[in-house]
C-alpha cells in the first residue's frame, strides 16, 4: 500500500513540476488551427524588442520598438518608416506624438498596452524580423508562411517549452 501511495504521489509530483510556468518568453501560436502548435523565443533579461518589416505594398523598412511590463503585457513604444503611403498613419492621435525628419516619419505612443497581437507571416518575398537580446529572428524562415500567430509574453510549463518549437535555436 506505501509503494502504490509513493508511487502515486512521485506521479502527481512530477506532473505538476511539467504544469507548472516558470520560464518567459515570447510566445507565438498558430490562430486558425484546430490543435496549434506554440513556437517560442525564450526571454533575456532585455525587456524591449523590435519587428522589423518590409511593408508589402510600398516595399520601405518598417520598425515597431516594444517593451515587456512587470505584468508581462506587451507595450508599443514607437514606429519608425519612410513612406505615409497606404497603411501607415500620417498624423499623431490622443496619446501620440508624430515626427518627420530627414525623410523619415517616427510616432510614438504615451501607453499603448496589448495583452498579445496577431502577426500574420505573408507569402511573399519580404522582411520579417524580429531583434531581442542582440539577436535576430527571420520570422520567414522560422514560421509558417500564410499563417497568424497570436504573439504574446507570457510564462511556459516544462510541458510547453517540451512541446513547442524553440526558436531560439539552443
Amino acid at each position: 500500500m506505501r509503494k502504490v501511495l509513493g508511487t502515486a504521489l512521485l506521479m502527481v509530483s512530477f506532473t505538476c513540476v511539467l504544469a507548472v510556468p516558470f520560464s518567459d518568453a515570447f510566445v507565438f501560436t498558430e490562430t486558425r488551427s484546430d490543435n496549434p502548435a506554440i513556437h517560442y523565443i525564450r526571454q533575456t533579461e532585455e525587456d524591449r524588442f523590435v519587428i522589423r518589416y518590409t511593408h508589402s505594398i510600398h516595399l520601405t523598412d518598417v520598425i515597431e520598438t516594444y517593451e515587456v511590463t512587470d505584468d508581462s503585457r506587451i507595450r508599443l513604444l514607437r514606429m519608425e518608416y519612410e513612406d505615409l503611403a497606404i497603411g501607415m498613419p500620417g498624423h499623431a492621435e490622443e496619446g501620440e506624438t508624430f515626427t518627420a525628419e530627414d525623410g523619415r516619419y517616427t510616432l510614438e505612443y504615451e501607453n499603448r498596452v496589448l495583452d498579445s497581437f496577431v502577426l500574420f507571416v505573408a507569402d511573399i518575398d519580404t522582411d520579417l524580423e524580429f531583434l531581442c537580446g542582440g539577436r535576430s529572428y527571420d520570422l520567414k524562415k522560422l514560421l509558417e508562411r500564410g499563417s497568424s500567430y497570436r504573439f504574446e509574453s507570457r510564462k511556459l510549463s516544462l510541458l510547453e517549452l517540451l512541446k513547442g518549437v524553440n526558436m531560439n535555436g539552443r
